[in-house]
């Protein structure tokens, strides 16, 4: 939707419909997914510098490699879910919540 204040502004469900199609299309779908995997990557990194760790010592504390926590933060990986909660509970401390939407 264009911001009444200023009808230059396109915003980004705009481009997105443009370039990928409506929400439900395949190309959108396969955009979503992949920025939703950036997104937990970002989540991650930030969670890690936050407590002030590095990447060898949260994969030391998870019982992975660096390179993998890499992998992930930079969104070059795939994660299962099982390796997603031991880094969230074992290395950050945290817990993961997760929802849906339809």
């Amino acid at each position: 939707m264009k911001n009444k204040a200023n009808k230059n502004l396109t915003s980004l469900d705009e481009i997105l419909d443009k370039k990928y199609g409506k929400r439900g299309a395949k190309n959108r779908e396969g955009w979503e997914q992949e920025f939703e995997a950036f997104r937990l990557g970002v989540l991650l990194e930030e969670a890690r510098l936050k407590l002030g760790m590095t990447q060898e010592e949260l994969a030391e504390k998870c019982g992975t490699n660096k390179s993998y926590i890499s992998r992930i933060e930079n969104n070059a990986s795939d994660i299962r879910l099982s390796t997603l909660m031991k880094i969230i509970q074992q290395g950050l401390g945290g817990h993961l919540k997760l929802t849906l939407t339809f």
